[in-house]
């Protein structure tokens, strides 16, 4: 496992059901092809996982 996850918001948020925008502005998503380094944990694995069709995820 890596200690860090590199995200990258893919697609648009315009279409999401306001769940996921949340999980998306609470991981430091804001614009399209914005990437954020976060630790790989449980908790950031889980908001991953719900919007997983949104973004693209690398380990570093």
């Amino acid at each position: 496992m890596a200690d860090k996850l590199k995200i990258t918001l893919v697609k648009s948020t315009i279409g999401a059901i306001p769940k996921h925008r949340a999980t998306v502005k609470a991981l430091g998503l804001t614009k399209l092809n914005k990437t954020v380094e976060k630790p790989d944990n449980a908790a950031v694995r889980g908001m991953i996982e719900q919007i997983k069709h949104m973004v693209k995820v690398e380990e570093i």
